[in-house]
């Protein structure tokens, strides 16, 4: 039940913002396009559920097939006294494999917590700034022989709102840990952490322009900490809104360099999400009102349970609680009956999944929206504005920016003509890892990896986001630039 209980509480929260919307929508629309509208909505409904039922009637066969034929062999060993597996043992091993479901899998997953992420108390990190929506964090090396270059070329590391900062210290204890690939060369770096968003009304109400405010106030701080030109680092979503901080001007003179990892540049060219809202959903559905969430302190903010259900929806073929169930239960299953030894990359994506949803500021949660409705320009100038500028992509180069963009192949969140956008209008370096959305926050970042972020890797020898940054570092370093 716990399958379907997170999957059905999103859907009810979504009703009765459906309802509350609609309250006052329908009566202001023609009956006509009433009509028109919600028979489009029917039709994606019907789409959906044709979709989940179709693809978990696909993995419960596959998974009985193979179940009805050791049972069957199972009651023929018992009926006939054969040698082999008698169906008291059947029974027994799914029992077993029951258990494992449905108690030790959960259990280890609320486990992983302690590994998982970043833990500011534990000595690993020091709080170097805060503002009223965003603390900074330095992250140290994990070896007490490497020190941090005080005079070393500056990052700071800005992580999604709506995935979150601790995927990006997926399992320090592990060597899996995007950041502390930074930290264990030496390098200064620094992960921007959001506070609370339900007790924190400044957050609750900030917008694009907060964000670069307060991105301008940590990048000065820390170039005059090291002397030497910030690199912004943005994850995901923090890809973009590092991208707008940049092309607003308010960094100028402060940073030198951008690096965006599996970053949505023109959400407009995803074939999933973007097709989903652009095609699939109908337009009149298409509103952030549908998502929008009163806190008590009467800010509207945008629900981060639902917004993670969207990704779920367009995606209901693989996340149907069904298919989640036969797939957790063939991955525990280990055939024999003998216990089944829990992954911890599994098991802290899982944690990351179930407990990692927060609510986002309707302000930036805006931008995303626009950058998923509305394309890039052919000038080169993105859906949205900051301080009431346009943001243009060639402000780029003629600032002297290098930008590494650093993709995934086979991402499905944010696919590759999504993350390479700007490739069509400024000449950028680009590196394209193996493997989705995450992979380098979690595999690519234990640097014994084929394709460690510190080194070169593939047959064209893309440069890591690690090397990326040493590379700028030594460049300066040639070049006589003292620091501060």
């Amino acid at each position: 039940m716990k399958y379907f209980h997170d999957f059905v509480e999103a859907y009810w929260i979504a009703v009765g913002y459906f309802g509350v919307a609609e309250r006052k929508n329908f009566m202001t629309v023609p009956m006509w396009q009433n009509f028109i509208d919600y028979l489009g909505l029917l039709q994606l409904n019907l789409q959906l559920a044709a979709d989940a039922i179709t693809s978990s009637y696909k993995v419960s066969s596959d998974y009985h097939l193979k179940e009805l034929v050791e049972s069957f062999s199972a009651f023929m060993n018992t009926v006939m006294d054969l040698e082999g597996e008698d169906i008291e043992s059947f029974a027994s091993k799914q029992a077993q494999l029951m258990d494992r479901v449905v108690h030790v899998y959960p259990k280890a997953i609320e486990d992983i917590r302690v590994e998982f992420g970043f833990h500011f108390d534990d000595g690993g990190y020091v709080k170097t700034a805060e503002t009223d929506r965003f603390y900074l964090y330095q992250v140290l090396p994990q070896k007490k022989n490497i020190k941090v270059r005080k005079n070393g070329k500056p990052v700071i590391v800005v992580p999604p709102y709506v995935l979150g900062a601790n995927v990006l210290a997926f399992l320090p204890g592990e060597n899996k840990s995007y950041v502390h690939n930074f930290a264990n060369q030496g390098i200064p770096i620094y992960i921007r952490i959001n506070k609370d968003i339900a007790s924190t009304p400044a957050f609750q109400v900030m917008n694009g322009d907060d964000d670069a405010r307060d991105t301008r106030y940590f990048c000065e701080l820390l170039k005059k900490r090291h002397g030497r030109p910030v690199t912004v680092n943005g994850y995901c979503q923090g890809g973009f809104n590092a991208l707008c901080n940049i092309l607003s001007g308010e960094l100028d003179g402060l940073v030198d360099a951008l690096i965006t990892c599996v970053s949505p540049m023109d959400g407009t060219r995803s074939r999933g999400l973007g097709d989903f809202l652009k095609i699939m959903l109908p337009q009149r559905f298409n509103d952030l009102t549908f998502g929008t969430k009163i806190m008590p302190s009467g800010n509207r903010v945008a629900d981060g349970k639902l917004m993670g259900w969207v990704y779920k929806v367009k995606a209901i073929q693989d996340e149907f609680p069904l298919v989640n169930l036969y797939r957790d239960m063939m991955m525990l299953d280990s055939g024999s009956g003998e216990e089944v030894k829990i992954n911890k990359t599994v098991a802290a994506i899982q944690h990351w999944l179930r407990y990692e949803r927060v609510d986002l500021p309707m302000g930036i949660t805006e931008i995303s929206f626009a950058s998923y409705n509305t394309p890039i320009t052919k000038d080169g100038t993105l859906p949205v504005t900051l301080f009431g500028r346009k943001l243009n992509l060639h402000r780029i180069p003629e600032k002297g920016i290098k930008w590494l963009i650093c993709y995934g192949e086979t991402d499905n969140l944010v696919e590759k003509e999504t993350a390479l956008a700007p490739c069509d209008f400024i000449d950028v370096e680009v590196s394209a890892f193996p493997k989705g959305h995450l992979a380098m926050a979690t595999s690519w970042s234990n640097p014994k990896s084929d394709y460690a972020l510190h080194t070169r890797f593939g047959e064209n020898q893309y440069r890591g986001p690690v090397l990326f940054q040493l590379d700028l570092e030594e460049e300066m370093e040639k070049r006589g630039e003292k620091h501060g």
